[in-house]
């Protein structure tokens, strides 16, 4: 299983210009917690992703969510995504070593094509395979540093 067999495709996009409110609202109104950041909605370039903890932890906490852009609070280094063709071994893995839910799918020329999450492995992938699935969410959820 591939990456464009598991993903949720199109997802929604915000550009690093965006302000945090516009960014919020809008995962509220699609009821997701990621949004991959693109250079533009044109080309749907991934630059970064910037989640529901971004916004609460870098802005909100820091009192500054009116005035705030995306590209001042979004995650950009590591950049953590999967190819469109990437295998199911090299997605898990990426989840459970950078600890994320959310792995944004990318074409050849990095645009944003899918996203893949925690969820979709669970749906796709638990029938045939719950352990799988369970060691993921266990790793993902260990507290403290990055798994190794």
């Amino acid at each position: 299983m591939k990456a464009q067999d598991l993903m949720t495709p199109t997802p929604t996009v915000i550009t690093a210009d965006e302000s945090i409110p516009k960014t919020a609202e809008v995962m509220r109104n699609l009821d997701v917690g990621m949004l991959p950041v693109v250079d533009d909605l044109t080309s749907r370039k991934l630059i970064g992703v910037i989640t529901d903890r971004d916004i609460v932890v870098r802005c909100l906490a820091e009192q500054s969510l009116i005035e705030c852009q995306v590209r001042s609070h979004m995650s950009a280094s590591p950049l953590v995504y999967v190819n469109e063709r990437a295998p199911l071994e090299e997605i898990v893995e990426k989840m459970e070593r950078f600890q994320v839910r959310r792995l944004p799918v990318v074409d050849a020329r990095m645009r944003v094509v899918g996203i893949v999450t925690q969820a979709d492995l669970a749906m796709r992938v638990g029938r045939q395979n719950p352990a799988l699935v369970e060691e993921v969410l266990q790793r993902i959820s260990t507290p403290g540093a990055l798994v190794h």
